[in-house]
């Protein structure tokens, strides 16, 4: 029979009911499937949308009006790669985790302009089998080997560097505060108000960091200082094989000592020569110099490498009949070494005249990509480690500050101490010697009385008058420095980072 009171019943095979408040979890369940459907079709649409405007842009050259003032394909997938890079990490100014939304955008955005090079490809060889059983030899695509290699380690280095900024999500041993507050007091200090105004000020609790904490720093500094080396030298490696533009060569002067000077020319093609003493006798002090001579220096080694091929290929040499050979190749690797070292120094330093000029004119799609992913991945690793040398520089000041007051509190007890103790054997000893005991004065009753100022002076006079080999004493000799003292007072250029 029909029971009213329970009219729901259940379309399951066992005939047994189900009770309303599962349907109604259910209805709830299904709705909100429903709507994460729904969500998920509208993010979808979304993304669609902007991954045209994306390529839109991509196709025309940046020149949206359809006009003839776009750029390259290459040049506008690495404008895209940076620009994307600056919006993402441009406010990264701390040691904290990325937002979440930040980061699926870094990343969904970042498979979009990769995506490209799944069609740069290139023929190789292979065999293929009949249904006759013969061998025949065909060409089949494949991804080109410089994408093949550096992509994949490329996107290793991505993924480290952001979990590298995830390690910090629920640290609290330090704090940032706005560069305008004035807490100079506090440990930490504005030590880099000259150096990085807009950035904020790291503060650490006033016995420094906990020893977990400091070890973390380290262990975060090394492996980023890691990801630093192998994004800067792929980095290298694309712009070394990317073609020279002519425009560039064409603003070259005709040999590589104008492009020097005297000083850089003669200091290079000297018989002895020392990159570190070369590097410590400039002014590298502004990144405008550093510049300057990373230009001089590559302009130079494009104009002996162009006389070196011209040399042979023709057989004739511009450079007259005392510049051998060995020697240009000598002065080429010397170049190069202070170009490795100026960039060790100074990871964070502007591109050069050529790498710009190489990047705006090269036609490459796949070098673009690289060059431009390695580049922006190079000056994340660089930021992050300057930030964690911030909070170890933090750590290092208050422990300074803590040694110094342990020290100044130290001093002031002993001195109390010494104190006390005069006090105390003061008072066990009044009839204690004066002064003329340890002179020598021996005065008798009479003389005490009819002493006087005047004859303690006419003494000192007669003291005085004694012959002046007994009381002169001998003159002073003014103490000579030695090389090596001389080097160690000199001061070496201050550096940038």
């Amino acid at each position: 029979m029909f029971d009213g009171r329970n009219s729901s019943f259940s379309s399951r095979g066992d005939g047994r009911h189900t009770p309303e408040h599962e349907l109604a979890v259910r209805g709830t369940n299904a709705s909100s499937s429903d709507q994460g459907t729904r969500r998920g079709k509208k993010n979808r649409a979304s993304d669609i949308k902007v991954m045209k405007e994306r390529f839109a842009k991509l196709l025309l050259g940046e020149d949206m009006s359809g006009g003839k003032e776009g750029v390259t394909s290459a040049l506008a997938l690495s404008n895209a790669i940076t620009n994307l890079a600056g919006s993402m990490f441009g406010d990264q100014m701390k040691l904290q985790p990325m937002y979440p939304e930040t980061k699926e955008i870094w990343r969904k955005e970042m498979d979009w302009l990769l995506s490209v090079i799944d069609h740069i490809v290139q023929f190789v060889p292979s065999k293929q089998m009949g249904k006759n059983g013969a061998i025949t030899e065909i060409m089949v695509t494949k991804q080109r080997d410089d994408l093949l290699i550096h992509i994949p380690a490329l996107r290793k280095l991505d993924s480290v560097l952001l979990e590298t900024l995830d390690n910090f999500k629920d640290q609290k041993d330090f704090w940032y505060v706005p560069r305008d507050v004035e807490d100079t007091e506090s440990n930490g200090g504005d030590w880099r108000r000259d150096e990085s105004w807009w950035l904020p000020v790291v503060k650490v609790p006033s016995d420094g960091l906990s020893e977990e904490s400091r070890r973390l720093l380290h262990t975060q500094k090394d492996s980023v200082a890691q990801v630093l080396k192998a994004a800067t030298a792929i980095n290298a490696l694309i712009l070394s094989e990317m073609h020279i533009p002519d425009i560039y060569i064409d603003s070259l002067p005709k040999n590589g000592k104008t492009s020097l000077g005297d000083f850089l020319y003669k200091s290079i093609t000297e018989e002895y020569f020392d990159p570190d003493y070369f590097l410590s006798c400039l002014d590298l002090s502004t990144e405008h110099k550093v510049l300057d001579l990373k230009n001089r220096i590559e302009a130079s080694m494009v104009i002996w490498k162009r006389k070196m091929n011209q040399k042979e290929k023709d057989g004739k040499s511009q450079w007259g009949s005392s510049v051998s050979l060995e020697k240009r190749e000598l002065f080429e690797v010397r170049a190069e070494t202070i170009l490795v070292m100026l960039k060790q120094q100074f990871p964070g330093i502007p591109q050069s005249s050529l790498e710009v000029s190489k990047i705006k004119n090269n036609k490459d799609v796949g070098q673009a990509i690289l060059e431009s992913y390695s580049r922006v991945l190079e000056s994340l690793a660089w930021k992050i480690m300057s930030r964690v040398e911030d909070v170890l520089e933090a750590d290092q000041l208050a422990q300074r500050q803590l040694v110094g007051e342990a020290e100044g509190r130290s001093e002031s007890e002993a001195e109390s101490e010494y104190e006390e103790t005069e006090k105390v054997v003061g008072a066990e000893t009044p009839n204690s010697r004066k002064l003329s005991d340890f002179i020598g004065w021996r005065l008798s009753s009479d003389t005490k009385k009819h002493s006087s100022m005047g004859d303690i002076e006419f003494f000192h006079r007669a003291e005085q008058e004694k012959p002046t080999m007994m009381m002169k004493s001998p003159r002073a000799i003014p103490k000579k420095l030695s090389y090596l003292a001389k080097l160690e007072n000199m001061r070496s250029p201050s550096e940038r980072h």
